[in-house]
């Protein structure tokens, strides 16, 4: 809800396409500076108690984003710091809620946990543009970030109530340096992880990367409003949220590898359609299907891993893993914003549609240990 209104505001106070990349690049930022240490923190303290402290701070930022909206003094520049705030919060969130899980279900559950936890993830991607747009067109933004500051209190008080066995600590034994360079060392060393991994980081930046231009494209292509914009963004939510209960209801491995290479295939076509289309039907259609295939691709991956590393390693794999999450998208961000300023939202939408099938290609040619996964 907050991202929906948050990225519109930002384009009425701007008419910018290039500026919702720089918002997006600010948010990413503390990702690639700050997360691998994040990593650490998060195999060496309560993970519980990190993400509880993680949380309280981004319910802050919501509520000071609200506050400025309220008294007509927010500027793009505010919006950018609070941007980066809450980048720097995510940095230390992101890789503690990743390893959480396995504090949580066991080994052999992994993977319908994940796909779970996306689909409620997703349901917040239908549910919020589509209230964000409609809240956003009758008030405007601020009532928008005031609940989801308010939603914080529940998910603070629900992580308080978790009743869950304490996972030792990891002792120290050698700096956050030498910790961090451990967890690459490892990730460079399995060729499976290494590989999961580059594709987290190229979906998240021609694909993910490409959602921050849906309220320009709303405007621009569709010639819409905030309305048409939490509805792309939740057409979105809507594949995203089938592919979660479908991976979640496939129990077993067999049908891993074939969801992966198949989806890691749909989601540049579908991109080719949605930048061919002109009308909001068939674009919230096409939209679906990206959302589909992109979280078929992430769930799958992230599953892989998390079932191959190590327990002691956990957090620090899992900040890599984020790093590309969280960091992919901002880069694709900026890079699509400013090409987009250059030329045209569509022309973007091609150019990464292309790259997208040529690493898919380039996947299936020469990464065999992909499609035999499982």
């Amino acid at each position: 809800m907050q991202s929906a209104a948050q990225g519109y505001l930002v384009y009425t106070l701007t008419g910018s396409a290039a500026y919702l990349g720089i918002i997006g690049f600010a948010s990413g930022l503390p990702s690639w500076l700050l997360i691998m240490y994040g990593g650490v923190v998060a195999d060496r303290v309560s993970r519980r108690s990190l993400i509880i402290i993680t949380q309280t701070v981004m319910m802050v930022l919501a509520f000071i984003l609200a506050a400025l909206v309220f008294l007509q003094i927010v500027q793009p520049w505010h919006i950018l710091l609070l941007s980066f705030l809450l980048g720097i919060a995510n940095a230390f969130d992101a890789p503690a809620r990743q390893s959480f899980i396995v504090e949580l279900v066991s080994r052999e559950n992994l993977t319908n946990a994940i796909a779970l936890n996306a689909t409620m993830f997703n349901m917040g991607a239908i549910v919020g543009p589509a209230i964000a747009g409609f809240i956003y067109a009758l008030t405007g933004p601020g009532w928008c970030f005031t609940i989801n500051g308010i939603t914080f209190i529940a998910v603070i008080t629900a992580l308080t109530m978790m009743n869950i066995q304490k996972t030792p600590v990891q002792p120290r034994q050698n700096t956050a340096w030498q910790a961090i360079v451990e967890g690459l060392k490892y990730i460079k060393s399995e060729r499976v992880v290494f590989t999961l991994i580059l594709t987290i980081f190229v979906i998240n930046i021609f694909g993910f990367g490409l959602i921050t231009l849906i309220p320009a494209w709303a405007v621009t292509i569709l010639r819409g409003d905030a309305a048409t914009n939490g509805l792309l963004l939740s057409a979105r939510g809507v594949g995203a949220v089938i592919s979660g209960l479908l991976i979640a209801s496939l129990s077993g491995d067999r049908f891993r590898s074939k969801m992966w290479n198949i989806n890691s295939f749909i989601v540049p076509v579908s991109l080719i359609g949605f930048a061919l289309s002109t009308t909001l039907p068939i674009s919230m259609i096409f939209l679906g299907l990206v959302g589909f295939a992109l979280i078929a691709v992430l769930n799958n991956s992230n599953a892989m891993i998390q079932g191959r590393v190590p327990d002691a390693l956990r957090g620090r794999v899992m900040a890599v893993y984020s790093l590309m999450l969280l960091g992919g998208g901002p880069v694709g961000a900026l890079l699509v914003g400013l090409m987009a300023d250059h030329t045209s939202e569509q022309f973007t939408a091609l150019v990464c549609a292309g790259i997208l099938l040529a690493f898919s290609v380039w996947i299936w040619l020469f990464h065999s240990e992909i499609r035999k996964m499982g």
